[in-house]
This record gives C-alpha cells, structure tokens and sequence, in this order.
C-alpha cells in the first residue's frame, strides 16, 4: 500500500514540475533578454556618436567664431588699407602738380637767368673794353655753366653792387627751388613707393580673404552635415528606444503570464493530488486483483513520467621675442602704417616693422618712437651680422617694393615670424620660395 503511495505521489510531482519548468516561456524571455541587450549596446554606440557629433559641432562653431572674427578684422584692414591707397593716390596727384609746377617756374626762371646771363655778358664785354677789374673779366668769361658763372661772379669782391644784388636774388631763387624740387621729387618717389606696397598688399589681401571665405563655406557645410548626422543618429536612437520599450513589456506581459500558468499549474496539480489521495483511498478497500491491476495502471504514468523530465534554462625674457608674437597667428591682419595706436594693436593690426617694435617690447626692450618706426630705422637698431651667423631673434630683412622693403624676427630653422601683407602675423619660410628669393643677406642683432 505505502508503495502504491508513493507511486501516486511521485507521479503528481513530476507532473508538477514538468509545468514549473515551462522550458518554452523561458526560452522566449531570454532571448527577449538577450535582444534587449543588443539593443541597448546599440544604443550605447549610438548615443556615443551622438555626443561626438555634438562635440565636433562645438569645435567647428568655435573654429567658425574664430574664422568670423578674423574675415572682419581682414575686413577692417581692407577698409583701412583702401582708405590709405586713395589717400597716397590723392597725395601722388597733388606733388605731381606741385612738380609740375615748380618746373615751370624753373624753366621761367632759367629764361630770365639766360637774360640776365646776356645782360652780365654784355656789362662784361663793355667793362673789357672801358679797361675794368680783369679779374671779374676772367670769372665771368671764364664760367662753364650760369650756375657755376653765378657762383664765381658772387666770389668777385670788385663786382659792381647792381650786379651783386641781381645774383644774389637769381641765386637764392635758384637755390630755393632746386631744394624745393628735390623735397617734392624726393616725397613723391617715397609716395610711390607707398603706393606699390599697398597695390600688392590689397590683391594679398583680396586673395586671402577668397581663401577665408572659401574656409568659412567649408566650415558651413561641414556643420550642416554634421547637423544632418546627429539628427539621423538622434532618430536612430528613439527607434531603438522604442524597440527596447516594446521588448520590455513584451518581457513584463511574459513574465505575467507565465506567473498565470505556473498559479495556474500549481492549483491543477493540488486538484490532482487530491483526486489522486481519494483514488488511493479507495484502492486500499477494493480486491487484491483489483489492487493489482491498479498497481499495473500505476506503472503507465511512471514510464510516461520519464519522457517529460525538466530541462533547465540558458543563462618675457629677451629669448621669448621669437615667440611672443605667436598670440597673433591667425588673430591678426596687415595695414600699411597700422600697429601704431592702441587701438590697432588691440584689433591686431600692424605692418612689418610696428610689430617688430611690439614683440621687442613685449620682452623689456625699446626699439624708439613707435610712431616713427620703420624698416630704415630698424635696419640701424643693433649690430650688423653676417647671414651665416643668424640666430633665433635676429631681425631678417627682405627687398620686397624696395630695399629693405619688408623685414621679421628669425626664429630658427631657416623660418621668421613676422606681419606678413598677405597672411598677417605668421611663421613663414625663407628657406625657399618667395622669402629666399628675397632675403638679401642683411641681419640686425638687437
């Protein structure tokens, strides 16, 4: 009898456990699980992209600030440069006009001096003939221009006081303009000079700021499609997102269910328990035979039992000057005359020479008058070295529109770093190309 009970019962359990086990909801959760991870990998990968594009679109907004700045300090540089052009131009127009006329008034002049030159002659021939100083015969006569007759006749101590004060007059007027033309000529060749510089100043200028503009297209586009693939990574994202909230309730609505079949289970096998205890009840009352053929019954589910076992689940010093000025690159535009206020240097602007005279300062050391300062005055500043002996700080100067027409501070390795009309304050290279062609071998030590 104790063994038909614990047939009955042994029967219940296994059939019990094999409805706990629920192999197929198990397999089903898991690999919801197991999606659900991928997703949120993807996810992860995602959101990194993310945040790469956003922190590239905070690069290129900054470099875009940064480019935006400098296209309106070139832009400002233009303005002033072009201002500086039609000014210089003005001024050319004007001493060429004051030229021209002073040559007129020294070919007037020289007509009356040929006059007066006849006139002297003429008083000479007559003091020859009247038996006068022979002297002043041979100064006069003897002259080999009116110029040199001028000079030699105010030389003669015997000369009558007419012709005195009408030499002295002729010579102070030739005097007065011949250095009035040399001034003029002087001033409009310097002008010139200014005007050289600043047309090959504005075509640098226009061809960098063709070349910033270009840059600043290319930033913009950069960002747009930067733009484009955060927000095509942003969608991705809340696809995902959603796919990972549907699997979630998916797994919730699974788990809730199986929860249902195992309650379920649970109270189908204490239903079963039960009978089986009412049935077990009644064979121990019922005939040997009858107990036999149950017992035989009894052998069925035992064997059936086997085939449904439970499977488990899956589980400033003076050195410093040669760098000094690298605060500049990138931040700085050339004008003609420009770095010579406060207010030019606050926005960056200088030509060759006002920012020789900045970096210098910058380290303790003065280089004159800013207002005044210039190649021609650098060029004399320090000590003249030869080439082959230049070293880092060493002023470096170049035959651009003119001798001596463009100078910068040597920093080493065959580079200089200086105002540069094309690029502003920049390193540049005077090993080859333009520079080495116009390097001409002078080196100022300060």
């Amino acid at each position: 009898m104790k063994k038909k009970m614990l047939l009955l019962n042994t029967t219940v359990l296994l059939g019990l456990g094999g409805v706990l086990s629920t192999p197929a909801y198990a397999s089903t959760i898991q690999e919801m699980e197991s999606q659900k991870s991928q997703i949120q990998n993807q996810r992860q990968d995602v959101q990194s992209n993310i945040k790469a594009a956003s922190d590239e679109l905070t690069r290129l907004q900054a470099e875009q600030d940064q480019m935006k700045a400098q296209l309106e300090r070139l832009t400002l540089a233009e303005a002033e440069n072009n201002k500086k052009a039609q000014k210089t131009e003005a001024d050319i127009k004007e001493t060429s006009k004051q030229v021209a006329q002073l040559e007129k008034e020294i070919k007037l002049l020289q007509e009356k001096l040929e006059k007066r030159n006849d006139i002297l002659k003429d008083r000479a021939r007559s003091l020859q003939e009247s038996g006068g100083n022979i002297e002043y015969l041979q100064v006069l006569l003897g002259s080999s221009s009116f110029s040199d007759f001028v000079d030699r006749a105010l030389a003669v101590s015997t000369i009558v006081d007419a012709d005195r004060d009408i030499l002295k007059e002729t010579k102070k007027m030739q005097d007065e303009l011949k250095t009035k033309q040399a001034d003029v000529k002087s001033k409009l060749a310097s002008l010139e000079d200014m005007k050289a510089e600043l047309d090959e100043m504005t075509v640098q200028l226009a061809a960098q700021k063709k070349q910033k503009d270009a840059l600043a297209k290319e930033l913009k586009d950069k960002e747009a499609k930067n733009e484009e693939l955060k927000a095509s990574l942003q969608a991705k994202d809340s696809s995902l997102a959603n796919e990972q909230s549907t699997l979630e309730q998916n797994i919730k609505d699974q788990k809730a269910a199986e929860e249902a079949a195992r309650k379920a289970a649970e109270q189908a096998a204490k239903e079963a328990a039960k009978k089986a205890a009412e049935q077990a009840q009644k064979a121990a009352t019922a005939p040997a035979e009858k107990a036999d053929s149950s017992s035989a019954k009894e052998e069925a589910p035992k064997a059936r039992s086997n085939d449904v076992a439970p499977t488990s689940a899956p589980a400033p010093k003076a050195s410093n000057v040669v760098t000094v000025g690298n605060r500049w690159i990138g931040n700085s535009a050339y004008v003609f005359g420009g770095g010579r206020s406060q207010s030019d240097i606050n926005h960056g602007l200088f030509d060759c020479s006002s920012f020789i005279h900045w970096a210098y300062a910058q380290v303790g050391i003065n280089l004159g008058p800013l207002g005044s300062v210039s190649t021609e005055t650098l060029k004399h500043a320090g000590t003249q070295v030869s080439s082959s002996q230049m070293q880092p700080g060493d002023l470096v100067f170049f035959d651009t529109y003119k001798k001596d027409g463009h100078v910068g501070i040597y920093v080493g390795g065959g580079k200089f770093i200086g105002a540069q009309s094309s690029t502003g304050v920049a390193i540049a290279n005077m090993s080859s190309g333009y520079w080495k062609a116009h390097f001409n071998g002078r080196v100022v030590r300060i």
